[in-house]
């Protein structure tokens, strides 16, 4: 499984079940002395300090208790054709593996036997993660990312018995999934929600690291709320060791409760460093109702593409110190677009509760059913209002990720081409948009702004990442038709005291906002 995130191994690093060992939930009983202080046993040769109060003796009997509801789940799956090729850094051309189909779908050796004429059979590939019965009739919750592109599924139990399961429903934005095997009186183990765990408990994690099943690791809560850019979750960080394989276990706290799931590290060689991430109980177990009850999870969404307001957007719009989520993108005819909203928006709240950042917006959004009204409080041009969106519902993250990535982009102009000089901006030289320079960046009829030609390669603009032929339709409170509008924003920022402007950059069908200083 590969890397979703640059230092973050999600699902590769199976997630480990935690599994915490309460001395309370397990029946054990400190002696009184050690239960108020520390104390010293002498011995006979050197002095051995006891265990301060609050330090288990042992997690066997938490162990015992929850291990038989933790699962390995082996999976097969076919190869990707186009993760077989891989290029070799300064070679203008892909290797392609032995038995690997070529361009045309043909090829391969005879190990890669075709089903048919042109028709090659793909090689595949064993993986295997983690997983914990949720129900004693074979529900079972892991990763998305340990069955989204499985052919078979085999879960092993503790007592070695292997079962054939099916997927009910995968959820991509929390990767989450849940899976079920036939039978009954299986043991399971709960999600605890009310009973929240502080930094600095223990926990523990059972799973199949590396395939090596019935695996146990301990440790304590790190941290609570971690962020590592995923839109759906923050995380709960803990140290107990996970490694490859304990993705989709749970994390037990010292009652044998599930307190997350196991999905990341943070590791640069792939092994576990001490930092992992689960996502927390109260998150997994809304989520896996929704997949037992219909197979997948609908969110709200208002067609907006978003990001967050930092300090010196909000200091470039005479905003200094406001937090929330400045809406760059309008998906045309989505609901944020009937509803008014505007790029430059920026979103302070959401039916009374405030958004700091552009992932609390998506999550306090993704909580409405389709046909929902919220209420967004919004600045624009200084002055808040309340603007209404009937939300409709979220397309598949997949779906987003298409979006996203559409390239709509041409060529860069031919050998010969003779640019124009033009009104230099805030280190831009702007140019105004015609047909041919639309045919040539492939952009929209419907997008207006000054396009960009060159770029003052010191200027806080080129740092910023600014590059040729990106279209600057907005600048400060300003839509811009031409590079005077852009000129007239920059003067007015500099009469307001301002250090920086903010600009709404198009490029490849998508607009980004980006604060860029003004010259002194």
């Amino acid at each position: 499984m590969s890397s979703k995130k640059t230092g973050y191994l999600l699902g590769v690093v199976a997630g480990a079940g935690i599994v915490t060992a309460a001395m309370a939930g397990a029946g054990m009983r400190l002696p009184a002395a050690q239960a108020e202080t520390p104390y010293l046993i002498k011995a006979s040769t050197a002095p051995i300090f006891a265990p301060p109060p609050g330090a288990p003796l042992s997690f066997a009997d938490i162990f015992d208790k929850v291990s038989p509801a933790v699962v390995s789940i082996n999976v097969t799956s076919k190869v990707d054709a186009s993760a077989l090729r891989r290029q070799i850094p300064g070679l203008p051309f892909d290797i392609v593996p032995r038995g690997a189909p070529d361009e045309d779908g043909e090829g391969g050796d005879n190990n890669a036997a075709p089903i048919g004429k042109g028709q090659p059979r793909l090689p595949t590939q064993q993986s295997s993660g983690s997983g914990f019965f949720i129900s004693s009739d074979g529900y079972i919750v892991t990763n998305n990312h340990v069955v989204e592109n499985a052919d078979t599924i085999k879960v092993v139990l503790k007592d070695e018995r292997e079962l054939d399961a099916v997927v009910i429903g995968r959820d991509e934005g929390t990767d989450l999934a849940v899976i079920k095997v036939k039978g009954s009186n299986f043991t399971y183990v709960d999600f605890e929600n009310s009973a929240k765990p502080r930094v600095g408990d223990w926990v523990i994690a059972v799973g199949n690291p590396f395939g090596l099943g019935g695996t146990a690791t301990a440790g304590i809560i790190s941290a609570y709320g971690r962020d590592i850019g995923e839109t759906f979750v923050d995380y709960i960080q803990i140290d107990a060791p996970i490694n490859r394989g304990n993705s989709g276990g749970p994390t037990f706290d010292i009652y044998g409760r599930v307190i997350g799931v196991n999905t990341a590290i943070f590791s640069p060689t792939g092994g576990s460093v001490g930092i992992g991430f689960a996502i927390p109980a109260d998150v997994a177990e809304t989520i896996t109702k929704q997949l037992i009850a219909g197979g997948k999870v609908a969110r709200g969404y208002i067609g907006a593409t978003i990001q967050n307001f930092t300090s010196e957007m909000a200091e470039a719009q005479g905003l200094a110190g406001q937090k929330g989520a400045i809406v760059a993108d309008l998906v045309p005819g989505g609901p944020s677009a009937k509803a008014g909203l505007q790029p430059g928006d920026v979103v302070v709240s959401v039916n009374g509760v405030t958004v700091r950042t552009s992932s609390e917006l998506t999550r306090e959004v993704a909580k409405a059913r389709a046909g929902d009204v919220l209420k967004l409080d919004v600045i624009r041009d200084g002055k808040r209002r309340v603007i209404e969106v009937r939300s409709g519902t979220r397309p598949s993250e997949a779906q987003l990720a298409a979006n996203d990535n559409r390239n709509q982009g041409g060529d860069d102009a031919g050998p010969g081409a003779v640019t124009p000089k033009n009104p230099v901006v805030a280190g831009m030289s702007l140019a105004p948009l015609d047909e041919a320079t639309r045919r040539r960046i492939g952009l929209d009829a419907g997008v207006r702004g000054a396009v960009v030609i060159s770029l003052d390669q010191s200027s806080d603009a080129a740092a910023k990442g600014l590059r040729k032929d990106d279209v600057i339709v907005r600048a400060g409170d300003r839509d811009v038709a031409s590079a005077s509008d852009v000129a007239a924003a920059v003067d007015a920022a500099k009469k307001a005291g301002r250090p920086s402007i903010l600009v709404g950059v198009h490029r490849q069908g998508r607009t980004l906002f980006l604060p860029i200083k003004v010259s002194g």
